[in-house]
């Protein structure tokens, strides 16, 4: 595998792999810097090796990734202004950027929580901010389990069904020494990558 983090994912077989997974997503979901998009990859890679049943793997995925949201959420709408003004939330979630949000959830209404389902920088601070409106949960979860019905069997199937090439691209990567010019190249495409998620988020919150 092309990293470490994988390699300890792979170690794991049967019921631990779906709780690792499960607990992995809900953490992302709660706002733990972690990219939900590689676990939902690693996820994958546990059913492409036989490790898990890909759609048990599926279906986890997706209460993990709910149930986070879900507690994000309610974090909001039980506590909201109280809990905003203190840290780590005054940072996510500072009072410029919440003025910002809630705009936004007053234009464009239910469709920003399917919009945040695909920002992950976004995404915490925009259900956070949804539960602080008091929108009702039935909305909420319908929202944001539609897009999740898109993002995560779209990401663990796809990588499941494409194991075989996946696999000599990977041993492709393992055996290549990468000179200057390719860890220039790596560095430059992580660089345009998170310039582009920027801008969009930037794209957002300004219109």
């Amino acid at each position: 595998m092309p990293s470490p983090t994988f390699d300890f994912v792979l170690n794991f077989t049967g019921p631990t792999s779906y709780l690792l997974i499960f607990c992995l997503l809900m953490a992302c979901g709660m706002g733990v810097p972690m990219p939900e998009d590689i676990i939902l990859f690693a996820a994958a890679l546990l059913a492409y090796y036989n490790n898990a049943n890909v759609h048990m793997m599926v279906a986890v995925s997706m209460v993990g990734v709910l149930l986070g949201d879900s507690i994000v959420f309610f974090l909001g709408n039980t506590f909201g202004e109280k809990i905003r003004k203190h840290r780590p939330f005054s940072k996510i979630l500072p009072d410029d950027r919440f003025e910002v949000l809630k705009s936004k959830f007053e234009e464009d209404g239910n469709k920003v929580i399917f919009a945040g389902r695909f920002m992950p920088g976004l995404r915490a601070p925009i259900f956070f901010t949804a539960g602080s409106l008091h929108l009702k949960y039935r909305t909420f979860i319908f929202f944001d389990g539609l897009a999740a019905l898109i993002s995560v069997p779209a990401i663990i199937y796809t990588v499941w069904w494409f194991g075989d090439e996946l696999e000599q691209v990977m041993q492709i990567i393992k055996r290549v020494q990468f000179g200057i010019s390719g860890v220039i190249l790596i560095i430059l495409l992580i660089f345009i990558l998170r310039y582009l998620i920027k801008q969009r988020q930037k794209k957002f919150l300004e219109s």
